[in-house]
């Protein structure tokens, strides 16, 4: 167990989470064979991550319960989170976000820390990471007890924005899409979505995204990411009694790209992020961040209060979506790897590709075969690359990907067939498909789909999904996320 612990500080502190998943894990601590090891035969790193875990919350629940910063690996992550631990909140509808009765005790994630090389265990790890804060960051971070923190956040809210009266008048037209500091007209983003104005807001004040920033990646619409609202603002947005999905956009501003930047973001009073920093968030500036929040419910008052409060940096925002949930399910996402949205023959709607990092795009002019919607499979994201898809972090979910080879195969440009075209596909850092071969499985110029169930965002509320080639390119035609529900 030590020598896991070892390598996850050590992979985490050289700044190479990249490196924290399961088949690096086994070869190179487990010493397992690099050309043999299969994790659906052998579960060692599965099993003594579980050892793990259980020792680090007894430990916690013990004789480390009076720690303020705590040490994790989350379920279905080899990537380690230091948390600041907090204590619950009383559950109310006034809280905006309904929470599951066994919800855990929710916990302030901290900066990552400066990178270093030596080798450290888990309690040296908590320490250096207090070390690197205090002193590192120096004044800048200092952080206080939480609950006292998050009631002075909601009460400087409260003295910024005055208690809005009851709402009597028209609600928001649903789906509601707002860009933050945008004061032109209306937009129309690549699944053709209307976003407004900004309004409904109280305080801050707009700002425009300079040229010399360069591009945003990770988004197909980076009109989202041109303007922002910054300082302490609040939005009261009128809504009809039900449940939404909440979507916030953010960016890392250049200026606090490489310094501890934190503000806090509050539903109806309460703290959704606290302490949140964009730049992590993301994992580097000039990235797009999306926070998906299933659940969330107007106040008594008609109104959905989200209160923006500085913290070691003016609160920022770059856009608002909220549009009709389904209770205790956050929507599905449907992904296509083109430019344009696409409408399935069952009436449901696949956002152009989106989320995405590296790999190409092509397109074919042959129709794929044994499959309702053939256009769905018209073009690929091909070569190494990833998708970050933002979710709700407290829920499980099931990853169905959609293949076409499109390349490979008797009378195709690429010739070959099985084994012309294998690649892996890992998840959070856990290995998904060790070796996918799409001809081998469905032939040429079909539709096969494979999915994975219960899988577990990361602590940022992210799938991230890549695409490692093993020979030739890896592909892929369309993604889906369906939400399975709250984690047990």
């Amino acid at each position: 167990m030590l020598s896991l612990i070892t390598y996850i500080g050590e992979k985490y502190f050289e700044g190479e989470t990249e490196k924290l998943r399961e088949y690096e894990i086994a070869t190179e601590v487990f010493d397992r064979s690099k050309s043999t090891f299969n994790s659906g035969e052998d579960a060692i790193v599965r099993v003594e991550a579980h050892r793990l875990r259980k020792r680090l919350k007894k430990y916690y629940d013990t004789e480390g319960q009076d720690h303020a910063v705590q040490f994790t690996i989350p379920a279905g992550s080899y990537v380690p989170v230091f948390s600041h631990r907090v204590q619950p909140q009383e559950d109310s509808r006034e809280d905006g976000i309904e929470q599951p009765e066994d919800a855990e005790k929710p916990v302030e994630e901290l900066m990552e820390p400066t990178p270093r090389s030596q080798r450290v265990g888990v309690y040296a790890v908590a320490a250096a990471l207090v070390v690197v804060l205090l002193v590192g960051a120096g004044a800048l971070l200092i952080y206080r007890q939480h609950r006292r923190q998050l009631t002075a956040a909601a009460g400087t809210a409260q003295a910024v924005f005055p208690r809005v009266a009851a709402h009597s008048g028209a609600y928001a037209q649903m789906p509601l899409r707002i860009l933050a500091g945008y004061k032109g007209k209306p937009q129309i983003d690549n699944a053709g979505a209307v976003w407004q104005p900004d309004e409904y807001y109280h305080g801050g004040g707009s700002w425009d995204r300079p040229e010399s920033y360069g591009p945003v990646r990770r988004t197909s619409d980076p009109m989202l990411f041109q303007h922002w609202r910054e300082g302490n603002f609040s939005y009261n947005i009128p809504l009809p009694q039900g449940v939404y999905d909440l979507h916030l956009f953010f960016v890392s501003a250049q200026p606090y790209a490489n310094t501890p930047s934190t503000f806090n973001v509050l539903v109806n009073g309460k703290p959704l992020l606290p302490y949140f920093d964009v730049n992590m968030d993301a994992m580097g500036p000039d990235i797009a961040d999306e926070r998906v929040f299933r659940d969330v419910s107007p106040a008594a008052d008609g109104m959905l209060h989200l209160s923006f409060t500085s913290y070691t940096v003016p609160a920022s925002l770059n856009a608002i979506e909220i549009v009709p949930g389904e209770a205790h399910h956050e929507l599905p996402i449907r992904i296509v790897a083109q430019s344009r949205a696409y409408t399935d023959h069952s009436g449901a709607l696949w956002e152009p590709d989106d989320y995405y990092s590296g790999g190409y795009t092509s397109e074919t002019n042959f129709a794929v075969t044994e499959t309702a919607d053939p256009e769905l499979y018209a073009a690929e994201r091909y070569g190494y690359f990833s998708y970050s898809i933002p979710v709700d972090a407290r829920d499980e979910y099931t990853l169905i990907l959609h293949f076409a080879e499109l390349y490979f195969g008797p009378n195709r440009p690429g010739g070959g067939g099985a084994g012309s075209r294998v690649f892996r596909i890992d998840c959070n850092g856990q290995t998904l498909d060790k070796g996918l071969d799409i001809y081998k499985s469905a032939g040429s110029l079909h539709a096969p789909t494979v999915s994975f169930q219960h899988i577990v965002p990361t602590p940022q509320g992210k799938l991230n999904v890549t695409f490692d080639p093993i020979r030739n390119n890896a592909t892929v035609s369309a993604i889906e996320v369906v939400d399975e529900g709250p984690q047990s």
